[in-house]
Parts: C-alpha cells; structure tokens; sequence
C-alpha cells in the first residue's frame, strides 16, 4: 500500500502563512510538524517528544500564527526558551513564516539586553512573545507583561530549561497563565521534573513522539578548530584549499558577511557567490542552479536561504559562524552527506563559544574532533599539486607545438634559458595564491603561544598560586541576591573563569568574594560598575578573612585566610555544605566543589545562564 503524502496545503492553515511557506521552498511537513499542526490547530494541549533539528519550531508556530488577531494588542502567546540565543533564533523563525501576515509584531525579550527598551515594546503592542523565563517573569512581576488576553503558552526545549534551572520560574509563569490557555511543551527528553510539569499543567495533553536517532548528523564528520593565530578569512582559504571539496557551503550570520567574503574569495580565485535573503528570487535560483552545474564551487551563505537546499555535489559545509542554536547548526550540516553520500562540516569556534560548542555535542550525541589549521606550507603544496594535476591534463593538447615555437622567440627576445622563462610564467600563474611563503607563519607562533599558555595554567593550579583580594559588596540575601547570581555576574560581565573566582561568603545585607590582585585595569573598572538582580554592588576591598566553615574545623591555618577550611577549600573533607549559615544568617560557597550545585561544571553553567535573565 502507498504511503500518503501530506502537503501543508493539507493541514488547515491560512493563505498568508501558505504563501510565505511556498516562498521559502517548503512543500512537505516534517513529521513532527504532520503530526503536530492539526492537534494544535484543535486547541489542545499537547507535549511532543522530538529531537532538535526536526523542525519542531515550525511545529508549534505554524498554528499559532494562523489563530493571530492582529486587532489585539496584549501578548497572545508567550514561547520560551532557555537561552537568550534560541529565543532570539525561535523569534527570527516565527516572524519569517509570518511574513505575509501583515501588521504581526513577534517581540523576543531576554536578560543581558535592556529592559527599558523592551517595556516600551510592550506598551507599543506585541502579538508574540518569545523570551527565557526569568526575563518574562521579571516583566509579569513588574505589571508591563499583561497574560490575562494570552491563549497559548509553549516551552520549548523543555528538559534544557529545567536542567538549566529554571524548574521554579517556569512553574510560576505557568501557575500566571490563564486556566483556559493552550499549553504546549516540546522536548527531546522525558526526565521525572518534565513529567512532573506535564502531569501538573498540561490537561490531557495529545502525546507526539517522533524522537530518534538523528540521521544528519550520524552520516557527517564533524570537526572545529579554534580561531587563533590567524584571521578567519586566511582560515578559511587554508581550509578550502587543503580539503578534498567538490562544492561547498560557507554559513555566516549576516547578509553583509556573506557579500563581504564571497568577494574576498572571489578575488583570490575561488569561484565563490553569496546567497541571502535579500537577493530577488530569481537571482538566487540562478546561483543554486550555477552550483549544481559547477559553475562554482562555493556559497557563502545565511542559515534561513540555505534550509532546505539540496545539491548532491556538496561535500562540504564550513561554519565560519558558530550558530546560536543546535538546530541551525543540524539543519546547516544536513546539507552535505545527500544522496547516500558521506559529508564534512567543519566550524570555526572562538574560545569563548566553546561552551555552545560542547551544547552542540551533548544535545546531538555527537563528538566533534579538533584540527589544526593547515600550517602555509602545506597549502603551498596543495596549490603545486592542484597545478601539476591542471598541467598533467594539458600535456597531449595539440596546440602545444605552436607555443613551443614561442618559447624559443622568448628566449631569444629576453636572453634567458628555459628554466628561468618558465619561473616567470610560473610567477605570473600564481596571481593572488603563491605557490610558496615567505617569513614566519603566523599560525605557528600561535600554536606556540597556545602551547605557553596551556604550560602557564597547568603550573598555576599545581602550585595554586593565586593572590586573592577579598572585596566587600553591598548586596546580599535581603536583596534576593544568591550565591549562583554572584558567580554568574562576575563570569558573565567580568569574563571571569571559574579559577578567578575564589571564596564567597553570603550575609543578608553584603557578600564577601576573593577576586585576583592580579586582575586588569578594565576588569577592575567593570567591577566598579558592576550590578546583581539590578543592584549596583558598589565594590570595595576588604580586610575580612574569615572564609571558614561555621560548623567546621576552626583551627586550619595557613596564610591563606583561613581558605582551608573555609568556603574554597582544597582537599577538605568536611564538604561544601558545611557552612549553611543557619547561626548566623551567612552562607559560604565552594567555588572549586560547586557550592550548592551538582557539581563544579554544571554549577557554573547553571550560574552563567541564569544571571543573564
């Protein structure tokens, strides 16, 4: 029996948001979303159990778009996300299927950006809502996020929200939405706290499972090297020429980066073009279609153009930008591997994005291996050997006796052997890509200093020679202040690591934190103008000392302040929770075991994402 095949023209969705689908080039729901659009369209609650990279964002958005009243001006729906850099892609993508519906305004709201501006979007009217939970809380506690008109609520990534710690925000929001709202949660996991939310909030939710293994990302290799040493471009002209590539697509954030580096590699030789939303539709069909025939050999593109295309020759995809979600980057290396064919992508990540790096790991089960960037001898090689390939080919040419003739008049004209007549020709065939280098290789005094910099930290934390200075700031637990805000805003604003970060002790009415006497004159004046839960801290150095436990041993000593047994212990073994403060109203918090996180890593990943909202 044959399959049916389902259209969106069958799913009961309006002209307008049919026409931007056909726009975009897309026909077919993805499963998810043949599943999902009619049970959501019905107006029930639903729970889908879809991995990223499914399309499930379309999922949820395709039927709230078609029950938008563009005559109501309060917020209609509220999706949330757990990072400031998925709502802001969820938001990109629900406003690019509305395209076509005229006067829809969608607002991303979202901690680290100012409040005050997104108050008065608020106030100028919003059909959409899409931000992380503790900025939506903030504005439903400060009376500018009004729920009483919204008729569905979505969390998306549901599992990764909880995990981050957002378990109470998202309860509370939930416990704020009308009783009468659609309640919508998407994610790719199922652990007890999800559950736990479904059971409570959700009435009997339509269950939607289309989870599995991720064929994308099983059929592509994937690699990153870390940008140091050299500019990107360079970076990605050494990659380009030392990779077996038949054709290849280069994802950048914005349209002016796709123009600004497809002409740069236009003018060293590559056959490169740019592809953008912004190109008329007739010019990008024109450019998919040069692709496919080999007229070049390179797009530089932006993720939403690209989604959906389909050319077979494409072995390769390069991450020029780290995406800010793992669906896009799923979505970008599904375009090499087609046809039963295997792919490569290869992202090009800044040490500070490694984090979303190792996101991109956990969440696709994948593991990505690092490289080093081709050093310029070897691209040397690989461009004389790409020319002996060109000129292997030319040897049997029938023309090739009546340029021997030529040779012979040049030598003569010039007074010059063959040998040397050939080095010129060969000069002038190099252009703009030389066949050799001369002078020191950046890209190896950069392996050098990252060599120095590896060998510096390893011998810090085996002498743990850290100078601390203790300062004194004017907020504590009377403010709602906690110890994980603290630690998220000095990482966050201050570009701590969470090796700079030494003993805290938390009062009701000031917090004590050692900080390196060793820090920078700008980190020092960011601390000056540092704020926590919107209050400024007001730091000043401090001659407090006492980081020991209160119920823990009291006669370690050491100079080091009683570091020992205090908060920041090394190698204690009375535990990180030993001083909970329940005498005297003051908590302490192990920066190296965690504090009152599962462990140190998770700890500092809870802390970092939550203080930004």
């Amino acid at each position: 029996m044959q399959e049916t095949v389902i259209h969106f023209s069958d799913l009961a969705l309006n002209s307008a948001i049919l026409s931007a689908l056909t726009d975009m080039g897309f026909e077919k729901p993805t499963p998810i979303q043949a599943a999902s659009i009619p049970v959501l369209i019905e107006g029930r609650d639903a729970l889908g159990k879809a991995q990223t990279g499914t399309g499930k964002t379309a999922a949820f958005s395709l039927p709230l778009l078609n029950k938008i009243d563009l005559s109501q001006r309060k917020p209609q729906a509220i999706l949330m996300a757990p990072t400031r850099e998925l709502a802001i892609q969820v938001a990109a993508e629900v406003k690019n299927l509305g395209r076509n519906i005229k006067g829809l305004k969608v607002l991303e709201i979202y901690g680290g950006a100012s409040i005050s501006d997104q108050i008065r979007a608020l106030k100028s009217g919003a059909h959409i809502v899409v931000g992380t939970p503790g900025r939506v809380k903030d504005l439903i506690n400060r009376e500018r996020l009004h729920l009483d008109e919204c008729h569905t609520f979505v969390l998306d990534e549901a599992d990764e929200m909880l995990k981050m710690g957002f378990v109470d925000d998202v309860t509370w929001i939930m416990e704020k939405s009308p009783e009468t709202a659609q309640r919508v949660l998407f994610s790719a996991t199922m652990p007890p706290m999800v559950k736990t939310i479904v059971d409570r909030y959700l009435r009997n939710p339509a269950r939607i499972d289309v989870a599995g293994t991720n064929q994308t990302v099983d059929k592509v290799e994937q690699q990153f090297w870390v940008v140091k040493g050299v500019e990107k471009d360079e970076a990605m002209s050494r990659l380009l020429e030392t990779e077996d590539t038949d054709a290849s697509i280069v994802f950048v954030r914005t349209r002016q980066d796709t123009e600004r580096l497809a002409d740069w590699l236009s003018a060293r030789g590559f056959k490169a073009a740019a592809l953008h939303g912004d190109i008329p539709q007739s010019l990008r069909e024109r450019t998919v279609d040069h692709i496919k025939r080999g007229v070049i050999d390179i797009l530089v593109a932006t993720d939403v153009v690209a989604r959906g295309l389909d050319v077979p020759r494409i072995t390769h995809v390069f991450n020029y930008d780290i995406p800010f979600d793992v669906e896009s980057y799923i979505h970008r290396i599904g375009r090499t591997g087609r046809a039963g064919r295997k792919g490569k992508a290869i992202l090009l990540v800044r040490p500070n994005q490694i984090r979303m790096l190792r996101t991109i790991e956990r969440v696709t089960r994948s593991s990505m291996e690092e490289i080093q960037l081709p050093h310029r001898d070897k691209v040397a090689e690989s461009r004389l050997s790409k020319l002996a390939e060109e000129l292997e080919a030319e040897k049997e040419h029938k023309a090739l006796e009546k340029f021997s003739g030529l040779i012979e008049k040049l030598q003569t004209t010039l007074e010059i052997d063959a040998a040397t007549l050939a080095a010129i020709l060969l000069k002038r065939q190099q252009g703009k890509r030389p066949l050799f280098y001369v002078g020191e290789d950046p890209m190896l005094e950069a392996v050098e200093r990252d060599k120095k910099r590896r060998s510096e930290r390893r011998d810090t934390r085996e002498t743990n020679n850290v100078d601390w200075e203790t300062y004194q700031l004017q907020v504590g637990r009377e403010q709602g202040v906690q110890v994980k805000d603290i630690v998220g805003a000095l990482a966050n604003e201050l570009g701590l690591t969470k090796g700079s970060i030494g003993a805290i002790k938390l009062a009701p009415e000031h917090t004590f934190v050692q900080l390196p006497k060793s820090m920078s004159t700008e980190t020092g004046n960011k601390l000056r103008k540092l704020r926590i839960r919107q209050k400024e801290v007001n730091a000043v150095v401090s001659d407090f000392n006492d980081f020991r436990e209160s119920r823990g041993r009291r006669d370690g000593g050491g100079g080091n302040g009683g570091r020992r047994d205090g908060g920041n212990s090394r190698g204690n073994g009375n535990g990180g929770r030993g001083g909970n403060g329940r005498g005297n109203g003051e908590r302490r918090f192990d920066r190296n075991r965690g504090g009152d996180h599962r462990g140190n890593h998770r700890g500092e990943r809870v802390n970092k994402t939550r203080s930004a909202d």
